[in-house]
């Protein structure tokens, strides 16, 4: 088992609810749930996101922590929260990383692998 790794898992969903397609105005939401996998004890510290839509207009968001928190996770446990972005096109994507600190002072970085936002009207192609 390798000891410094985390599993990350997305759920994206459309919210029409908060959306106005007619100004260009397309609300997501997305759950993710974050696993440490590995045999250390880790903090997530901070998050790294891009976010590209339809145009290829793309938006860099960095900050500490998730949704306020900066968990620590021990083997074994899991930390989920759901977020939202919105866009100006129907569909596109996200994708990012996360920075840790492990216990024993260890930094590493976990990929957050690409997935696609869409308004379940279009189709994002890559």
């Amino acid at each position: 088992m390798a000891q410094y790794q985390v599993r990350v898992e997305v759920q994206p969903q459309y919210l029409a609810d908060q959306s106005s397609p007619e100004d260009d105005v397309y609300a997501f939401a997305y759950t993710i749930t974050i696993a440490n996998t590995g045999g250390v004890p880790a903090q997530l510290i901070s998050r790294h996101w891009i976010i590209t839509d339809a145009t290829g207009q793309v938006e860099e968001v960095r900050g500490l922590g998730v949704v306020g928190h900066q968990p620590l996770l021990k083997p074994g446990e899991a930390f989920e929260y759901t977020s939202g972005c919105r866009l100006r096109t129907a569909s596109g994507t996200m994708q990012g990383s996360y920075f840790f600190v492990a216990e024993d002072g260890h930094r590493f970085d976990v990929e957050i692998p690409m997935f696609v936002l869409d308004d379940g009207t279009t189709r994002v192609l890559h």
